[in-house]
């Protein structure tokens, strides 16, 4: 637990706000509470491992933040609860949660373990509905409150080799609009969806690989730190959906036009990018334990060239937009 720096002050804002955000210890959490630090917000760091939450708060503190770290597993409704009441405890109120907890396992569905796709499950939707379950109250208390859900292009576009994975973000999009809907007699609650493309952190790295083989993510890869500052724009001037990367209105519309000819284009893509990537042995990476590295970036972005793989990606995305007109046209 930190008490807060009073060394340096807040340097964009001249009313502190209280952020809570899970999954801050490594990349898109830790970037966001870095960057709500710069904005002179209080953080209340939540995630499973807690010297790595230190560190952050260390880091949001020699900014000049107040930082409070509650090490919670948001799998565990009343773990969360009890971050809702610490954050409260220490400042008086939540002005915006963030659910940012996120993982997730790679291999061909019936090829793995069905606990571990459990464990997606209960991590990245049942984690998210326990954050909204423990604040919305409060927010309904106060007539105020920004709840921001972070899904991902998977809420729309259904990735083979990633079935659990898949069902997740999709559940999370109806959460967040049925959500959004409960609480439209309320217009200071705000419910807001982030849906990145794929983004350098290591939470690829840290997942769950069932796949055989050595994964990386396709290119272009989104900076963790461009999702972080749409997290602040969004805590600032709330809106219900926030889409990041390039590829990501393209991909929702393919998809919407051609949604099995997509799926079909998608598993071809990965299928064949798996038959040349290296060998590697089944893990159950961090779905039962925290992660061991703790940095904001994954290391990708350094490795990509300009190569077969990024040709291979622009002629799927050339088929994605083929899709589109052919159907279009047979309509």
């Amino acid at each position: 637990m930190h008490q807060p720096a009073l060394s340096r002050p807040a340097r964009h804002s001249n009313v502190s706000r209280v952020v809570v955000i899970t999954g801050a210890s490594s990349g898109i959490g830790r970037a966001a509470a870095l960057a709500f630090a710069r904005e002179g917000d209080h953080v209340v760091l939540a995630a499973r491992h807690a010297e790595a939450l230190a560190s952050v708060a260390q880091e949001c503190e020699a900014l000049g933040a107040a930082a409070l770290v509650v090490p919670t597993d948001v799998t565990d409704a009343a773990a969360v609860r009890a971050l809702a009441e610490a954050a409260i405890t220490r400042y008086g109120s939540v002005d915006v949660w963030i659910n940012n907890v996120g993982v997730g396992v790679v291999g061909l569905f019936d090829k793995t373990p069905i606990e571990a796709h459990r464990r997606v499950i209960e991590s990245n939707l049942i984690g998210h509905m326990n954050g909204a379950h423990a604040v919305l109250p409060h927010f309904r208390g106060r007539g105020q409150g920004t709840l921001i859900n972070m899904i991902s292009l998977g809420g729309w576009v259904a990735a083979p080799y990633a079935a659990a994975y898949s069902a997740s973000k999709f559940g999370l999009r109806g959460f967040s609009e049925a959500l959004r809907a409960e609480l439209s007699a309320l217009p200071g609650v705000h419910v807001c969806e982030v849906y990145p493309t794929f983004v350098d952190t290591p939470g690829l790295s840290h997942g769950s690989n069932y796949s055989g083989r050595r994964i990386k993510p396709p290119p272009p890869l989104v900076d963790p730190r461009s999702v972080a500052a749409t997290l602040v724009s969004l805590s600032r001037r709330p809106r219900a959906a926030a889409y990041i990367g390039a590829p990501a209105f393209p991909g929702i519309v393919a998809h919407a036009v051609a949604p099995n000819l997509v799926g079909r284009i998608m598993m071809s893509m990965m299928s064949k990018a798996f038959d040349v990537a290296d060998p590697a042995q089944p893990t159950d990476g961090n779905l039962y334990e925290p992660s061991r590295g703790h940095a904001i970036d994954g290391g990708f972005r350094t490795e990509q060239t300009i190569s077969k793989d990024v040709a291979a990606i622009a002629v799927g995305a050339g088929l994605l937009v083929a899709a589109a007109v052919w159907k279009l046209r047979r309509r």
